[in-house]
């Protein structure tokens, strides 16, 4: 079990506000006790929330990994010709690293700034977020789309345009509770149902 990236400081900086805690439990109870179980809360949560498990599942030709940990809300064509898009939710409690769901080349990443409501609710399809297109053989392509949500409003990217990635790899990471959705083409079967809980680099979300 690893640690996202954002996550090391925190359990470091929770870990140390806890050491600090223990000593001044001598001079000072009045101060170590509250520090101490702050610096134990921090580095626990930290370390739960940013925990980036490995997912060493290898996909078949044609399968599509999902991407995200958490439960489907939608699947359904949203209004753009041809493209179906699914929908899923992060908890608080799901694992919030976000991973390619083929083997290709990063053809394009998008930012683009909005709104923060709730992750769970229609609205939040206008929420700030980041758009990751994969393009793999065949001219196969899919998007990935980070979507914030009204909590920590941040998303990080680890993959950069004209990069080639493996079906399973970590390409970001949403900060708290948000929610990402997934492109692809309506010639794509899809294999999940809202409401079903999905693992990424693990659940098969489709086929092609």
């Amino acid at each position: 079990m690893g640690f996202a990236p954002a996550g090391i400081k925190l359990i470091i900086g929770g870990i140390i506000a806890a050491a600090g805690g223990g000593v001044l439990m001598g001079c000072c109870r009045w101060l170590g006790i509250p520090l101490l179980f702050l610096g134990i809360f921090l580095a626990g949560f930290s370390a739960y929330f940013f925990r980036d498990p490995e997912r060493p599942k290898t996909f078949a030709a044609g399968e599509i990994a999902c991407p995200a940990d958490g439960t489907v809300l939608t699947v359904k064509n949203e209004g753009t010709p041809g493209i179906t898009v699914v929908r899923i939710f992060l908890s608080i409690m799901s694992v919030h690293v976000q991973r390619s769901p083929m083997e290709g080349k990063v053809e394009g990443i998008k930012f683009t700034q909005g709104r923060f409501a709730i992750a769970y609710k229609p609205e939040a399809a206008e929420n700030q977020r980041n758009l990751i297109r994969i393009t793999g053989a065949g001219g196969r392509a899919v998007e990935v789309e980070q979507i914030t949500g009204s909590i920590a409003r941040r998303t990080a990217c680890y993959v950069k345009e004209g990069q080639e990635v493996k079906a399973g790899e970590r390409i970001g990471m949403i900060y708290f509770g948000s929610q990402v959705a997934v492109y692809l083409p309506e010639s794509v079967k899809i294999l999940v149902k809202p409401g079903d809980k999905v693992a990424g680099a693990e659940t098969v979300l489709g086929q092609w």
